[in-house]
């Protein structure tokens, strides 16, 4: 695997075993960072303008200077060329951008930040997924609510209780018991025809499937109840990676199919995403 590495000025590809941060990074001593995961098809990254727009306002956030986007962009397309044996038809791509070297603390040094630029060989999800509730909250006043950071060790807890409970993702409530969203995805419930989805002001992340999928299909924004899980006509799951997934199983609930119109959305995103790479 050859991987890109660098500042938001200048990097360059190099084996996955030459590709080195420092361990004072700051991205690693205290996930000060951001990144975006796009998905790649026959050697193309889906969406690409979006995520490196996303990027720019989570690096915003957190008071980072923005990346030079011209800099990702040849990036990406060098560790894509790279590696286009390794990937085939289908990858995850991850763009990472970091504080860079600061001190052990909270207090950032002076240092450029730090860029990574790297993809693999990625496995088709299957047609349709299951979900779990978890029994702990988003908080949707935290200053990064609806910034994709780095700071993903509270998705690595609830996603690990929801394997543990044979489910591919965990879904979140936030402090007003209102439906939030997954530990990387965002959740759309069907009820009585209505294609429905938490508002960003529930402090979910601003995806970019999500965002298309409004724009596409006509999903409307609306506070939810966390029981709209389990009263729902359908629910789907909305990601870079998984697209459009319907989900076919919430906690004991179960459906003994994917519903009629997140099928349909499923084979209608598919199609649309095929004939526009960056829309």
């Amino acid at each position: 695997m050859m991987i890109w590495v660098g500042d938001r000025e200048l990097g360059s590809i190099v084996p996955g075993d030459e590709a080195l941060v420092s361990v004072l990074d700051h991205g690693f001593t205290v996930a000060d960072g951001v990144f975006e995961t796009l998905r790649v098809a026959h050697g193309q990254p889906f969406a690409l303008t979006r995520h490196l727009e996303r990027l720019a306002r989570s690096s915003a956030a957190l008071g980072l200077q923005a990346p030079d986007e011209g800099v990702v962009r040849d990036a990406v397309g060098e560790v894509l060329f790279a590696n286009a044996p390794i990937i085939g038809s289908g990858g995850r791509l991850r763009i990472t951008y970091t504080a860079g070297v600061s001190p052990l603390g909270s207090d950032r040094g002076h240092a450029l930040p730090s860029l990574i630029v790297a993809v693999v060989a990625s496995t088709p999800w299957p047609d349709a997924t299951t979900i779990c509730t978890v029994p702990w909250v988003r908080n949707e006043r935290s200053p990064i609510a609806g910034v994709k950071s780095t700071s993903y060790a509270e998705n690595v807890v609830a996603l690990r209780y929801a394997h543990d409970r044979g489910a591919s993702e965990a879904v979140l409530a936030n402090t007003r018991d209102e439906l939030c969203e997954g530990t990387g995805t965002n959740v759309f419930v069907v009820i009585d025809g209505r294609i429905l989805t938490p508002p960003l002001a529930s402090g979910c992340l601003a995806g970019i499937t999500r965002g298309l999928v409004i724009e596409w299909f006509g999903a409307i924004e609306e506070s939810l109840p966390y029981e709209a899980l389990q009263h729902a006509d359908e629910v789907f799951l909305a990601s870079s990676t998984r697209d459009v997934h319907p989900v076919v199983r919430v906690d004991e609930r179960t459906w003994a199919e994917p519903g009629l119109i997140s099928g349909r959305l499923r084979e209608e995103f598919i199609a649309r995403s095929a004939v526009n790479i960056d829309p």
